[in-house]
């Protein structure tokens, strides 16, 4: 899990273990290979519902993002068959909304109405900063060490609920898993190879070295698209090269602060040199093809496009890199290459993927208790992540695969949309995507000594009195700032100057001194 990113594809993309799960993923390794979970019996989990449990039935009202997947309900019928027979008396109901615009959207509509279910998905890139700010969520201090112990001591473990933590109260369960997506590039081997023209391992390192590579691939193949990475994906580039940290996910579009700088200065992307190199960059790959002209119409994410054979190089993450790449023809092949190695940057917030309990919700302790099972039963886990055995996933060796005939795009349950925020490090199979140990070296990648902690992690601007400001300045970047960051002027250094001016104009220096304000406040709190 990319924004993700796929939704999986585009957002998100993911996640991973901390020392506490490496540990805990090593010592259920085999006893992981060896569980076979299967749905419980018909007929027989009722009576050991009945034998083990006194406590009122309730159900329990799930919301997740994605399209809901037609095994859906059939799993989740013996996932509460599962749960009633360890003592937990509890049905469930299993919506799903679609990502983007509408699952924001619909989760502040529902809490607004006083809509009273359970649990949700959410994260940094959906509905969690406006819903954690508006009180939509429960606060879980006390409740969290009690209905969910075991939960509780791996957050204590990790540190990871300071994150979720709004003004002292603890609103949301981040994902215990750990991972940086600090960029690489990867570009079709099999037709490099073909041309000769195949770098070494990880030799690829600068965007100069991306430029050249790309020129390479374009005398090779000149009929085909090369898609190097523009916009948010070129940004991304230089910001790595320069050691800024993003502020957008926080709320400040395209404001950044220097990894470097204690102080935390709070700087409009425009204004530093890394932007007008951008442009510049931009804009010699724009006229030379190297860019797709078609770059701002072309709506079609890049992860689908690489995997479909219709580009010949793109943004990637450590993850997506090494991951088993689904190419639509199995003669195609992939490599990539870690950009900017030396490089400070920050590891995927814990607040990437988050359960969160309505405020409203009556049963936010059978939801912990829910939760709690989760983190400690790889019985439940499996029936939660892959469903039932020979329906939706079938083992072999260990790994969790798609049953005959399936694939990501027809599968009837497994790869659902929401599930990261139930990944567990010391359960997770392999499967055909991400192989055996996947999760141990993602964790270990996010472990080197420039992947770093996120110093305003956990950290939510209040944009109220800046909200017009804004709005201006966001209509000012879709005039004129995507265009240059897709590399479109023709004199792009001339560009970026206007730019500048009308942001100024739009209120950039006011929206400067309020977040400068917040970030200071924020700091001096964590003293």
């Amino acid at each position: 899990m990319l924004k993700p990113v796929r939704i999986r594809n585009a957002m998100l993309s993911l996640t991973l273990l901390t020392s506490f799960g490496l540990a805990a993923c090593s010592n259920n390794g085999n006893q992981a290979a060896d569980s076979s979970p299967k749905a419980p019996a018909s007929g027989s989990s009722a009576s050991a519902a009945a034998a083990t449990t006194t406590e009122e039935e309730v159900t329990l009202r799930f919301y997740f993002g994605g399209d809901k997947k037609s095994a859906t309900d059939e799993v989740w019928k013996a996932v509460s068959d599962y749960v009633k027979s360890k003592g937990l008396n509890v049905n469930f109901v299993i919506n799903t909304i679609p990502f983007g615009d509408p699952y924001a959207e619909k989760l502040l509509v529902m809490s607004s109405s006083g809509d009273d279910w359970d649990l949700n998905f959410d994260g940094d890139w959906l509905a969690y900063r406006q819903m954690s700010a508006k009180g939509a969520y429960m606060t879980l201090n006390d409740l969290l060490p009690k209905y969910a112990p075991n939960l509780y001591k791996v957050y204590q473990e990790q540190g990871t609920l300071a994150a979720a933590t709004v003004n002292g109260n603890i609103v949301a369960l981040p994902w215990t898993m750990k991972m940086n997506q600090r960029p690489y590039v990867k570009w079709r081997s099999d037709v490099a190879t073909a041309a000769n023209i195949q770098p070494a391992d990880n030799s690829i390192q600068t965007v100069e070295d991306m430029y050249d590579f790309a020129h390479k691939l374009q005398e090779a193949a000149p009929d085909q698209k090369i898609g190097f990475p523009a916009g948010s994906a070129l940004m991304e580039i230089f910001r790595t090269r320069d050691e800024l940290l993003d502020l957008s996910p926080m709320g400040a579009n395209q404001f950044v602060i220097d990894l470097n700088d204690s102080t935390y200065q709070v700087k409009p992307i425009e204004q530093l040199q890394t932007y007008r190199d951008l442009a510049v960059y931009a804009g010699k790959l724009y006229k030379e093809g190297i860019i797709n002209k078609d770059v701002l119409v072309d709506k079609e994410d890049a992860a689908t496009k690489y995997r479909n054979g219709k580009i010949l190089f793109a943004n990637s993450s450590h993850e997506w890199t090494y991951a088993t790449e689904t190419f639509s023809d199995p003669t195609f092949t992939s490599s990539g290459s870690l950009l900017y190695p030396d490089k400070k940057h920050v590891n995927r917030t814990a607040l990437a993927n988050v359960a969160a309990i309505n405020a409203n919700s009556k049963h936010a302790d059978r939801v912990l208790r829910f939760l709690d099972m989760l983190e400690t039963d790889q019985t439940l886990y499996d029936l939660v992540q892959y469903g039932i055995e020979g329906k939706t996933y079938v083992l072999e060796d260990g790994m969790a695969k798609y049953p005959d005939g399936m694939d990501s795009t027809t599968s009837n349950y497994m790869e659902w949309g929401g599930q990261w925020a139930f990944w567990k490090p010391q359960f997770m199979r392999p499967t055909e995507t991400y192989g055996q140990d996947f999760w141990v070296k993602e964790a270990e990648f996010a472990s080197e000594p420039n992947n770093i902690n996120n110093p305003l992690d956990g950290f939510t601007f209040n944009t109220e009195s800046i909200k017009n400001e804004l709005v201006q300045r966001d209509q000012v970047h879709s005039e004129l700032g995507v265009q240059i960051e897709a590399g479109i002027p023709k004199n792009p250094e001339a560009s970026v100057d206007e730019y500048i001016a009308k942001q100024q104009k739009a209120g950039v220096d006011k929206v400067v001194a309020e977040l400068q304000k917040q970030v200071d406040a924020f700091v001096a709190s964590k003293k």
